[in-house]
């Protein structure tokens, strides 16, 4: 049976068997946190627990983490349920945040990237002069599939400058990166367990202590009153297991960039125009994003998973769509061309080096095979 590759990682981390080990006590102990008898509070120092390692990786209060279902819900919440009057987002943000402004029933600007995936500071700083206070920013601190990093320090310096609040989408780099709420002066941080090994359906809100909110669920006032619902008792209990467990091996986790330049210097050999997205600026160790001219995103997944390898061509977040992509179309001067020949490449902890010596050979074969067929339809 041919072992399956997998090199999709931003889409979501494969799980650590201490994660599963964790989740699995914690379902067959069960208990309610809101519940006041014995079992009820051991399922409350669960969560707290659970919550004080992620405030301590994140250099927060533990009053400020709002467990949520995940990045999504983190995202809508910071973005339709604030006192904001305009919304100022990134070409580059994730779809969740782009939705989410589009039924905000706020004015929405878009602030352009340069060709390295950057947000332009100027235009910014221009948006702000001319956005209606207080506006709201939302900037991704690293980006899903590219993995270039933002300097969301010097961005949340900016916002604040001006009058406003910052946003910050770390949902692709917490757990891959070094993340520090105080530092980076974000208002609002979303987060997600399933990106660095833990379970799928939860994630955090991160909220400055000082800033004003209410709820988007309503109902029982768990989470400080800040999102209600019986919390996923076993689900947070995973998270809090992941965080640790990624946090302790960042170090690690920077040593996939060999493996990704390697990649990009493989495939640079075979195809001297496949254009790397990403490459010249800070970006994260694991992620590599590029392109060929005319060889399509979607026939490249393809391949490569009949070879037994998963990458993605984008986002993994579209319900199943494979779409051109919006942040290669507003990195790159042709990027419309190109976002449809884009694929992403994400290493993880299973990674090793193996996995990239049979990516490099089935991608070859997959180039070799698609340009013979262009030369032959150019001679017909």
């Amino acid at each position: 049976m041919q072992r399956q590759i997998y090199l999709d990682y931003n889409a979501t981390g494969l799980p650590r068997p201490q994660v599963v080990e964790m989740m699995t006590a914690m379902l067959a102990t069960g208990g309610n946190p809101s519940s006041v008898h014995a079992r009820g509070r051991q399922a409350r120092q669960t969560v707290e627990r659970a919550r004080a390692k992620i405030a301590t990786a994140l250099n927060c209060k533990p009053q400020e983490i709002i467990f949520t279902s995940g990045g999504t819900e983190s995202n809508n919440t910071a973005l339709r349920n604030n006192r904001a009057k305009s919304l100022i987002l990134s070409a580059i943000e994730h779809d969740s945040v782009r939705a989410a402004a589009a039924v905000s029933g706020l004015p929405v600007s878009i602030v352009p990237v340069d060709r390295h995936g950057l947000v332009d500071m100027a235009a910014l700083e221009k948006m702000l002069g001319e956005s209606e206070m207080p506006v709201l920013v939302s900037i991704m601190l690293a980006n899903n599939e590219t993995g270039v990093i933002q300097p969301i320090a010097a961005i949340a310096s900016l916002v604040h400058e001006k009058g406003g609040l910052l946003h910050c989408d770390a949902v692709q780099a917490f757990g891959k990166i070094a993340v520090d709420f105080r530092t980076l002066g974000a208002d609002f941080m979303s987060i997600s367990a399933h990106k660095l090994g833990g379970p799928h359906g939860v994630g955090a809100l991160v909220i400055r202590e000082s800033v004003p909110g209410s709820a988007l669920i309503v109902g029982g006032g768990q989470e400080l009153g800040r999102r209600s619902g019986t919390e996923n008792l076993a689900g947070i209990a995973g998270f809090g297991a992941a965080v640790e467990i990624a946090v302790a091996d960042l170090s690690g986790y920077a040593k996939l960039a060999a493996f990704r330049d390697r990649l990009e210097n493989e495939i640079a050999v075979i195809a001297p125009e496949a254009q790397f997205f990403g490459a010249g600026v800070a970006r994260l160790a694991n992620t590599s994003c590029f392109a060929v001219p005319g060889l399509a995103g979607e026939t490249q997944v393809m391949a490569m998973d009949i070879a037994g390898i998963c990458v993605s061509s984008g986002s993994a977040c579209s319900s199943g769509k494979v779409t051109p992509s919006h942040v290669i179309a507003a990195m790159a001067a042709d990027g419309k061309s190109l976002s449809g020949s884009a694929i992403r490449v994400s290493l993880g902890w299973q990674t090793v080096a193996e996995d990239i010596d049979l990516l490099v050979k089935a991608w070859r074969e997959h180039y070799q095979r698609s340009r013979t067929r262009s030369t032959q339809r150019a001679v017909e």
